[in-house]
């Protein structure tokens, strides 16, 4: 029976080791830009060798990212997100499509409007999909909360 158990403990551990971990890390912030204005910024970083897919990705190919925000009745959206890096675009075999990506990092940002004078914050979730030359990582969705100040 102890034997059973530590197989069955080395495999686990063994199996748990061998997953990849997202590599992509996020960080969020709000500038204040006038009095009722604020431009939320999302930066991600992808260290090489992966790149994340731009919003414009088109359909037949990877998962574009995707940026939701929960509704606020005191925050009003200002137009869409705009992803600000090095873009690059590449005619995937695999997909079919010319795709568009970056990598090492890219600025997502939105401006808002806050209505009065009042504290509220900014919530959703990005959805994105990271890849390198040889693999793909699934889907992933990270949420955020932005206090506006």
């Amino acid at each position: 029976m102890k034997f059973f158990i530590t197989i069955l403990l080395l495999n686990s551990f063994l199996l748990g080791n061998a997953q990849i971990k997202d590599p992509a890390s996020f960080q969020y912030k709000a500038v204040k830009k006038s009095a009722s204005t604020y431009e939320i910024i999302i930066k991600a970083t992808v260290p090489k060798p992966w790149h994340i897919y731009s919003q414009n990705t088109p359909s037949g190919g990877p998962i574009p990212t995707t940026i939701t925000f929960k509704k606020n009745p005191l925050v009003t959206l200002n137009g869409k997100v705009k992803e600000t890096g090095k873009l690059m675009t590449t005619e995937d075999k695999n997909f079919g499509v010319a795709v568009k990506f970056y990598a090492d990092e890219v600025l997502f940002t939105q401006l808002v409007t806050v209505k009065a004078n009042v504290k509220t914050n900014v919530a959703g979730t990005i959805e994105y999909m990271l890849c390198d030359d040889g693999q793909c990582l699934p889907p992933t969705k990270k949420s955020f909360d932005i206090k506006l100040q």
